[in-house]
């Protein structure tokens, strides 16, 4: 029985990252839990962004884009799917996010100085997004708040006088749909080889042959 051969021992295993051998499934099925993981497991990313004001140089769309491929940190087991396009939010299938950031000159800074010394809030990155709850949702989730993943992801850069504010919606999706729902950067997997000696060698002729 399948069940009863197959094991999984991990390797190495981090808030990021796991890596794991599957022993005793041929590589059909390690590449089918490989596209799985990629297409099939959900996760919640922004889908709709509103905006407010954009006076920076990057058009909205693009910058739509850069926004919905933030990978937001919230557990979707925890939100229903919207079944159409024309259903509801809500605090049970919508995470609702802000962003506003406004860049200002610094005032006396030389015109020499650094761009960290002459301009406030001249990059944009993912920690300015403001999660905001909606019904229940402080409740549920005030011991782990929902937010980006990283708080160091660059999503752009003003000058003096130029301004983001935009409000989002993130919805639950999977990979299939759009890459900006894969949990995963990557997955990938490689054969594990079991290799056999011939007698005749030295264990330490064996070792050094395995080594190779």
């Amino acid at each position: 029985v399948l069940r009863e051969r197959v094991h999984v021992d991990v390797i190495e295993r981090s808030e990021e990252e796991i890596v794991f051998d599957l022993v005793g499934v041929d590589a059909p099925i390690a590449n089918a839990l490989r596209r799985i993981m990629i297409a099939e497991v959900p996760s919640m990313a922004i889908e709709v962004v509103r905006f407010v004001d954009n006076s920076s140089v990057i058009p909205d769309e693009v910058l739509a884009h850069r926004l919905g491929l933030i990978p937001i940190r919230a557990d979707p087991r925890l939100f229903s799917s919207k079944t159409s396009s024309e259903e509801e939010d809500s605090p049970l299938n919508t995470i609702s996010l802000r962003l506003c950031v406004e860049c200002t000159a610094t005032p006396n800074a030389p015109d020499d100085a650094p761009k960290e010394q002459k301009y406030r809030n001249y990059k944009v990155y993912s920690g300015d997004i403001e999660w905001i709850p909606l019904g229940d949702q402080a409740e549920r989730f005030g011991s782990n708040p929902i937010r980006p993943v990283f708080d160091d992801v660059l999503v752009a850069e003003l000058r003096p006088g130029q301004r983001i504010e935009c409000e989002m919606t993130a919805i639950r999706g999977i990979g299939k749909t759009h890459a900006k729902f894969s949990p995963v950067a990557t997955a990938s997997y490689r054969l594990l080889p079991h290799i056999t000696v011939a007698s005749g060698l030295s264990d330490a002729q064996q070792r050094e042959l395995i080594e190779r």
